[in-house]
């Protein structure tokens, strides 16, 4: 029974960080109830969790999404001369911030020639929204799209080749951008998780529709405290503390966010975590409705042994064009494609998108 607990409790913080199924977060925060977006304040020192590269310039952005929310970013371009050149969106882990696994995904593409932008979603880190720490279907898609506004429209950049990279739960967000915007030309899904799906169903669609209406009650009973309080109570990140029989992928997760290797200040996933009642428009808003129709090139990363690997294998089987790949790593966990340079396939990535952005 523990273990099922901690289970659920891994689903709702580390990955969904929403539903309240079954357990509690490890923190008690809560986030004060407005509309009235705050100033956004940028750092200015180099925060990342890798260190920077010589070969790039680095700088930080920011551009609007159709619901008004400004977005924060790092924007990574090539040293060397001036051109007009492919460029790539990333973000994701879903709870992390670009200081993570997004800004090392895109600084390290850029040292291979492309311009970068690593953002923010809406409602986190550096970037605008209020109420904070909200996750959203609708919202975090459209954050890919407002990327390739922003992009589109700088001088050095060729409007049409573009890309975009999502990492874990932006992923599929990535997928489900690619349905609905054309004006991206390649995806990269990189560990990929169905956010819908995940927290419609659980784990490998274990939950039945009676725990899925009782999940539905309580976070609606959620939702009158928070109208009562005045505040959105937080699901909680990560766990501080693991007991000895934690599942491997709990152990995977709390050795990315809650260590050096990881952590943030700013990382949902590090600290309080996302809104309890986010989970609400997940259960039935699903992501991956029309990635069937995606017709640009899509490339699914995955690693052998990640707990997660089944969204990316389902999401691959969906797609219908030719041009599709599925890359499973050998012996890589969920993790290890955050943040493992000598894993992370970036000479297939390159790769693919020197064929996809040309």
């Amino acid at each position: 029974m523990k273990i099922k607990l901690l289970t659920l409790m891994v689903l709702i913080s580390c990955i969904a960080n929403m539903a309240t199924t079954g357990c509690v977060g490890n923190k008690k925060e809560e986030n004060m109830k407005t509309t009235k977006e705050r100033p956004l304040m940028l750092t200015g020192e180099w925060d990342k969790t890798f260190p920077q590269s010589d070969n790039v310039k680095h700088t930080k952005v920011t551009f609007p999404n159709r619901f008004g929310i400004t977005l924060a970013a790092d924007l990574y371009i090539p040293k060397g001369d001036e051109k007009r050149y492919p460029a790539i969106a990333v973000s994701g882990p879903f709870g992390a911030v670009k200081e993570q696994a997004s800004g090392l995904y895109a600084q390290t593409l850029a040292e291979r020639g492309f311009i970068t932008v690593a953002f923010d979603p809406s409602y986190t880190g550096e970037s605008g929204g209020e109420p904070r720490y909200v996750a959203s279907p609708d919202i975090n898609t459209e954050d890919f799209s407002a990327a390739v506004d922003y992009l589109s429209l700088r001088e050095d950049v060729d409007p049409d080749r573009i890309g975009i990279v999502g990492i874990c739960g932006w992923g599929g967000f990535a997928l489900n951008a690619a349905a609905i915007d054309t004006r991206i030309k390649a995806t990269v899904a990189a560990t990929m998780y169905d956010m819908s799906r995940c927290t419609a169903n659980g784990y490998f669609d274990s939950m039945t529709p009676e725990e899925r209406y009782k999940m539905r009650m309580q976070l609606n009973m959620q939702r009158t405290e928070d109208a009562k309080n005045g505040t959105y109570a937080l699901a909680g990140g990560v766990p501080d503390t693991l007991p000895d029989n934690a599942p491997q992928f709990v152990k995977d997760y709390y050795a990315y966010y809650k260590t050096p290797r990881g952590y943030h200040k700013r990382s949902l996933n590090s600290n309080g975590g996302w809104n309890k009642t986010s989970a609400l428009s997940f259960t039935n808003t699903p992501l991956l409705a029309y990635s069937d129709e995606i017709r640009s090139a899509v490339l699914i990363i995955h690693g052998e042994k990640a707990h997660s690997r089944y969204f990316s294998e389902d999401a691959y089987k969906k797609l219908k064009g030719d041009n599709k790949t599925l890359m499973i790593i050998p012996g890589a966990n969920h993790t290890d494609l955050y943040d493992k340079t000598d894993i992370i396939p970036f000479d297939a990535i390159e790769e693919f998108f020197n064929k996809n952005l040309k």
